[in-house]
């Protein structure tokens, strides 16, 4: 077998970046910056789209004082110059990319990623960020970074994944900014942490700015040839290289129990259970009980290595001139999307594929050989299956009779450093923004989707019927569960500045074309609607991710990591999740493997796992489901799935990740590094500036015209004499940080101006001797939080007794799980009203018996488990109650 040579230690650029001068020089210029409260106005604009219609803008008078630090600006679209390795010269898929034989490639690399789609280039990114070298394998150079479905990133509980993404130097968060036509915060009324970032893309512009950046271009198509090198780019060039071909098979080295190459320091297969033994060695060290568990999780690698049955050593690629080569790495991470063993479905057709390209009729084959290697190894593998809708022609639809919803302006980025530099997306700055509409489907529709269900597919899943996304089903499941239903909404998203095809989101039912055209004109303002290409489903293999540990790494082989919905789950975000975690464990491992102590590892040669807890990030409570609990159908994220929820926001994503990030090699950008320590630093003074400032509470309630302060209240006898901090005050409900700030502003400047007629006062009486040597100290006025800052410090202080209580909670909760549940219990709305209907089916059909066994169901909530478990509390306390009585 091929052996590795081991390449020279990774150049310092590659290792963690300590804090130094020229970091802190930037820090500095930062909160410098941000102190002059640099202002924006935008000329809010947007367009409809109609025939040949082209996106036009209106002037933007934007105040920039940032020209001396390499900020994020516009990207120009045409000047992408890529450095893309390619499998051969004669790569039709390849023609407008940059094109070299297989042979001017590497032969053997530290990590190897299958599948270009979201989880491949979180994956790539991360790996070559930990200074492994890395290749990007796809079918398709020019699909890299493509919008399969819908062409929107975040929403609700997704777009608290991009923000740690991007938290964590992730390319996802930023490209989106950048593709950006449409932003909108959901939620925005309800409390901080539900709130979730979206985005509709520019499917053009998102595809070329990925390939721009994992190619190492991205800094050159912004600036130009300036050198700078930011986001990354010199890393990128270095140690990712991005190569066309199909991968038919994994090389692996066979063995019961063989020894791995690339070891971990800790165990990950038990992370729950040491998270719990961790928490609760904190709060008693002396529970022999705890350590001696903690011992025998601890144990759980050694166990896992006797169950190993291979060890990844690299691929056989086909390339598209029809020879075959390969590929050698010491790990290995597939990111096969709908690809495996994939198959396309409309009407009653059935054709081998993973899906079809962009606006053509070319199918991309599926991946078989994979399939089969996992299959032998007998990983558990299931089908699931996902569905797009048809693609509608913009210049057929009435948008007069749509519901127009707008975009916000300014908009609310998912880029940390882009939203700490008071910067917006660049289609925000050039007004560029796009409208979208929204559109319901009535009784017509609902008898049309009914009376031709017998034309859809027959899958192998469920029987049959398919195993879809519960949460973003097809117009004839969302028909058949809620038959009392009179419509159900549908936004018509446009796909880009420069077309008119749209997106119809929540459509999607693989009819024949005449049925699904037949269905769509039943719809308001479609009533005369062309379809530009039909919607079709598509099923494909997943591997139940309880064979997976917390490293995304695969149990029975060394060395291969499994991220995206080959693990079960939907969506580009969750994918993307996955992908920078898989990827930056198996840049660790191998570079440990190679170079030892230089990352951190032990003296072994392992190297420390970079895992997220639940407490953590939404990423840590994803894996933690998937691998602890699995899925039997595509998983989705929620916030409702975070018991930490209030302290996992999307506002303070980086204060959360950014730090750990540093730590495990992650995040190499200085920009963002400085823009974390100074955000960190300002917050905290804020609060401490808050915690300082004191008021009588007549004086707060007497200032404050909304009667939120206190009222009527504070005159009641004994108040007059009590005093609230500013802190204590902006805990009230209703009370808003700018409510407080500006009586602070008012009081302040009421006293520096006192003080400064003293001054004044006294110097006249002065003596011209004392006048020379006489000194003003009027008191500073505070200014109000920048925008960068102002949601984080809110958050952080009306949640802060939330957060005490929410852990209590848990503790609470963890201390439960050993209580039974009675067997009669009823599952339904009147009883547990709070529960979802998924959470109710599946309680009905496993029954658990203890609430540890609950808590093993996929898709229940941890909020939804403790409702349940105090439920079942009050029914056993009126059952004792009852007895009792009896006697």
């Amino acid at each position: 077998m091929h052996r590795q040579k081991s390449p020279p230690p990774p150049s310092s650029s590659s290792s963690a970046l300590p804090i130094h001068r020229e970091r802190f020089l930037i820090t500095f210029a930062l909160i410098l910056l941000l102190s002059q409260h640099c202002t924006e106005s935008f000329t809010t604009h947007s367009h409809r789209y109609s025939t040949g219609a082209s996106s036009t803008s209106s002037t933007a008078n934007i105040s920039n004082n940032n020209k001396s630090m390499r900020l994020l600006s516009k990207f120009p679209l045409g000047t992408i110059n890529r450095r893309l390795h390619s499998s051969t010269s004669s790569s039709s898929s390849s023609s407008r990319l940059a094109a070299h034989t297989h042979a001017h490639h590497k032969k053997t690399y530290d990590v190897i990623v299958i599948g270009g789609g979201h989880a491949g280039c979180e994956a790539s990114s991360s790996s070559a960020r930990t200074g492994a070298r890395t290749a990007l394998l796809t079918q398709n150079l020019s699909t890299i970074g493509e919008l399969s479905c819908n062409p929107s990133i975040g929403g609700i509980g997704k777009g608290h994944l991009v923000r740690e993404i991007d938290a964590l130097d992730g390319v996802m968060g930023n490209v989106a900014d950048e593709a950006g036509i449409h932003f909108r915060m959901l939620n925005r009324r309800k409390g901080p942490a539900v709130r979730g970032p979206r985005a509709q893309m520019d499917r053009d512009i998102y595809r070329d700015v990925m390939q721009s950046v994992l190619s190492g271009k991205y800094d050159e198509d912004r600036n130009g040839n300036d050198g700078s090198s930011s986001n990354n780019g010199g890393i990128y060039r270095e140690n990712l290289d991005l190569i066309e071909g199909s991968v038919e098979d994994l090389l692996l080295e066979e063995g019961d129990g063989i020894e791995s190459l690339t070891p971990f320091l800790d165990p990950t297969e038990d992370l729950t259970l040491l998270n719990k033994l961790n928490s609760n060695s904190n709060t008693n060290s002396n529970n022999r009980d705890d350590k001696t568990q903690k011992n025998a999780a601890l144990s759980s690698t050694a166990a896992n290595n006797q169950h190993r049955q291979a060890r990844i050593s690299g691929v056989v690629i086909k390339h598209t001139d029809g020879t075959s080569s390969e590929l050698y790495a010491k790990c290995v991470v597939i990111t096969t999307g709908t690809f495996l063993r994939g198959v396309l479905m409309l009407g009653k057709d059935r054709y081998s594929g993973g899906r079809h390209l962009r606006d053509s009729e070319i199918v991309e084959p599926p991946s078989v050989g994979l399939a089969q290697t996992l299959a032998r190894f007998n990983f558990p593998l299931g089908r699931l299956k996902t569905g797009t809708p048809p693609r509608l022609d913009g210049t057929t639809i009435d948008w007069d009779a749509c519901v127009i919803q707008p975009s916000e302006n300014p908009a609310s980025p998912f880029s940390h450093v882009r939203q700490f530099l008071a910067q917006q997306p660049p289609n925000v700055q050039k007004n560029t923004l796009i409208d979208c509409y929204k559109s319901t489907t009535n009784a017509q529709t609902h008898q049309l989707v009914m009376e031709y269900a017998h034309l859809l597919p027959e899958y192998d899943g469920m029987d049959g019927k398919g195993n879809g996304p519960r949460y973003c089903p097809s117009i004839y499941k969302k028909v058949e569960r809620f038959p009392d239903r009179t419509g159900h909404n549908s936004f018509l998203e446009p796909e880009g500045l420069n077309t008119n095809i749209v997106y119809p989101n929540g459509m999607s039912g693989p009819y024949p074309p005449e049925i699904q055209l037949k269905i769509m004109r039943t719809m308001v303002g479609l009533e005369n609607v062309e379809i530009i290409r039909p919607g079709y489903d598509v099923e494909y293999d997943f591997v139940n991710p309880q064979s997976l540990t917390h490293t995304l790494e695969t149990k029975a082989i060394s060395g291969l990591f499994l991220a995206g919905q080959i693990c079960g789950t939907t969506g580009y975000e969750e994918a993307a999740a996955q992908g920078i975690v898989a990827g930056a464990n198996a840049g660790r491992a191998a570079v440990a493997a190679n170079y030892g102590n230089h990352i951190g590892a032990g003296s072994t040669g392992a190297a420390a796992p970079f895992i997220l807890g639940r407490d953590e990030g939404y990423i840590g409570v994803l894996i933690d489901d998937l691998v602890t609990r699995g899925t039997q159908e595509p998983y989705r994220m929620f916030t409702s799935r975070a018991e930490y929820r209030i302290s996992l926001r999307a506002d303070n994503a980086d204060l959360r990740l950014t730090r750990k990030g540093i730590e495990y090699g992650l995040v190499k950008d200085e920009e963002r590094i400085a823009a974390a320590e100074a955000r960190e630093m300002l917050i905290d003074d804020r609060v401490n500036e808050l915690s300082k400032f004191k008021l009588f509470v007549t004086d707060w309630a007497q200032r404050d015209e909304s009667g939120h302060m206190g009222g009527d209240a504070v005159n009641r006898k004994g108040r007059e004499g009590h005093k609230k901090s500013a802190e204590e005050v902006l805990g009230m409900p209703h009370v808003t940080l700018s409510d407080v700030e500006s009586i602070i502003h008012d009081v302040q400047t009421e006293e520096r101006q006192r003080a400064l007629a003293d001054a004044e006062a006294q110097l006249k009486s002065s003596s011209e001797e004392e006048s020379t040597e006489f000194q003003v100290q009027a008191p500073t006025v505070m200014e109000p939080s920048p925008p960068s800052i102002y949601d984080t410090v809110e958050a952080t202080i009306k949640y802060k007794s939330y957060v005490t209580r929410q852990h209590k909670d848990m503790e609470s909760w963890r201390r439960a799980q050993g209580v039974r549940i009675p067997p009669d219990l009823v599952y339904d709305h009147e009883c547990l009203p709070t529960l979802s209907k998924e959470e109710l089916e599946k309680l009905s059909t496993i029954r658990p018996a203890t609430f540890a066994e609950a808590s093993q169901i996929s898709g229940m909530t941890p909020q939804s488990l403790v409702f349940l478990y105090h439920q079942v509390m009050k029914r056993n306390k009126n059952r004792d109650s009852q007895r009792a009585a009896a006697k």
